[in-house]
């Protein structure tokens, strides 16, 4: 049995105060813990008495570093696990704090989840299945993940996958309609779209070229590709190489066989 003998308040922090027992320094206590327990100057502690205060004090460090750690933005409950886990607090006081944070409502990974889902699809105009993954990330269960993407609507992912598509459109002005749909395809798989979006959104887009654009195009491509096999290459072999390598990358017939034509003809110049 040990008597407090004096209470001091703590210079750097006037919330937390210094207990000594038999005029020895002891611990030292938030203020909330010392108004819990009633230490007072005179009170005679016992050593299940001490586990108590100091199990309650940790719990309230915890729960204190917390909210420093979500005062700079939302937090998941396995990123504040996380982060406490690695502060060295143990796995019992970190639930306590956890379900007092709940309590006072500083986590709420349902509110938490929805928010996370409105950023990625504003900022990074990501699908469901990248959401599904950065929740994951976050630890947030499956069933609560499940939940909360249900209100991401095919509509909606239509509507935000297809100004990524149009995005590339808009950037990729010297490649052909069959190679902005797989740039398109890749860009959306990437980033989490189902492949029944990702066919719905490249069917309705408008990403048919004229004929002064095919000559554009094939001016830029298929030099590239002529180069590359006239030198190993001629004759029949050329033609059809060169053929067979513009036909792979969406240039119609007509078009590619103007251009052989063309260069035959400079060739034979």
């Amino acid at each position: 049995m040990k008597k407090i003998t004096k209470i001091t308040r703590q210079k750097n922090n006037d919330e937390r105060y210094n207990i000594f027992l038999d005029e020895e320094y002891a611990f030292a206590v938030d203020e909330a813990v010392l108004i819990q327990f009633e230490l007072k100057k005179g009170k005679v502690l016992d050593e299940f008495d001490i586990g108590d205060i100091t199990y309650e004090e940790e719990i309230r460090k915890a729960f204190n570093k917390a909210l420093q750690f979500l005062s700079f933005q939302m937090r998941s409950e396995h990123e504040v696990k996380e982060k406490l886990l690695a502060q060295g607090f143990g796995e019992a006081v970190i639930l306590e704090a956890i379900q007092k944070l709940y309590r006072y409502n500083f986590l709420d990974d349902a509110a938490y989840s929805k928010a996370l889902l409105e950023t990625k699809k504003k900022t990074q105009k990501k699908g469901p299945r990248a959401i599904a993954q950065d929740m994951h990330k976050k630890g947030i269960d499956q069933q609560l993940q499940q939940q909360v993407l249900s209100d991401y609507s095919e509509q909606e992912q239509i509507n935000v996958a297809t100004q990524l598509a149009e995005k590339v459109v808009r950037g990729e002005t010297k490649k052909t309609p069959m190679q902005l749909k797989q740039k398109i395809q890749d860009l959306l798989l990437r980033k989490g779209y189902s492949f029944a979006i990702i066919t719905s959104v490249i069917e309705n887009i408008q990403i048919e070229r004229e004929g002064d654009d095919w000559e554009a195009l094939i001016e830029q491509q298929g030099e590239k590709v002529w180069r590359k096999y006239s030198a190993k290459y001629e004759g029949y072999d050329l033609r059809m190489r060169t053929k067979q390598a513009l036909y792979q990358k969406g240039f119609p017939t007509e078009v590619i066989d103007a251009f052989i034509d063309q260069k035959e003809q400079q060739e034979h110049e």
